[in-house]
């Protein structure tokens, strides 16, 4: 099986570069937010086959109580905002008749995964910072939630592929007004290449 690690920043990804290097696994760097990230998969797929796309990186979470640092499965993933504002109510794209804004992982049937736990993911182009804004996400979403910037962008272009796909993030902090002081950035990616290791050998053994 031909495995591609994707990822928006080499960051995310760079305590593991040598592991995938020595391993022959191959990674993406796609650069951040929806747009950047589909164009680049998009152009890559174009060019290679791959048959398992494995989309990693860190994201906040809503969840205050959660611990930061924690690895999440994230089933599946929103387009946050993709419709229309009809007079302050929101209009899904999928009551527009245009379109959908949720997808969902992708993985190879019978497959075995490490175990941990799940969670909901959005994408954003602006990351919430705002308390009115954050009060109605809590409103919003009763289910652990994580928030990216690429994470449904993957899971849009794996469908249009017809690709397997998985992602997996690392909290690196919460869904709250901006607070660079609370963040736990180092810790996340730590945990989340020490497990990304762990699931690639994983995966090599055959699940």
């Amino acid at each position: 099986m031909t495995i591609l690690v994707v990822a928006a920043t080499m960051e995310e990804i760079e305590p593991s570069l040598s592991f995938l290097e020595d391993n022959g696994i191959t990674y993406l760097i796609t650069g951040v937010g929806m747009v950047s990230t589909t164009y680049a998969l998009t152009k890559y797929l174009q060019q290679h086959k791959v048959d398992l796309l494995l989309h990693v990186g860190i994201g906040g979470i809503l969840d205050q109580s959660a611990c930061l640092g924690e690895v999440y499965q994230i089933l599946t993933d929103e387009i946050f905002g993709l419709g229309a504002d009809n007079n302050g109510s929101f209009v899904p794209i999928e009551e527009l008749g245009f379109g959908k804004r949720i997808y969902t992982q992708h993985p190879p049937a019978n497959m075995q995964l490490p175990d941990v736990d799940k969670a909901q993911g959005i994408t954003v182009n602006r990351v919430h910072g705002a308390p009115d804004n954050i009060i109605r996400l809590q409103q919003q979403y009763q289910k652990l939630l994580i928030e990216s910037m690429e994470g449904a962008a993957v899971f849009f272009v794996a469908e249009q592929e017809k690709i397997y796909c998985l992602q997996f993030r690392a909290t690196s902090n919460y869904i709250e007004p901006r607070n660079r002081d609370a963040w736990e950035i180092g810790l996340a990616v730590k945990n989340l290449n020490v497990f990304l290791q762990q699931l690639l050998g994983f995966l090599n053994q055959g699940g």
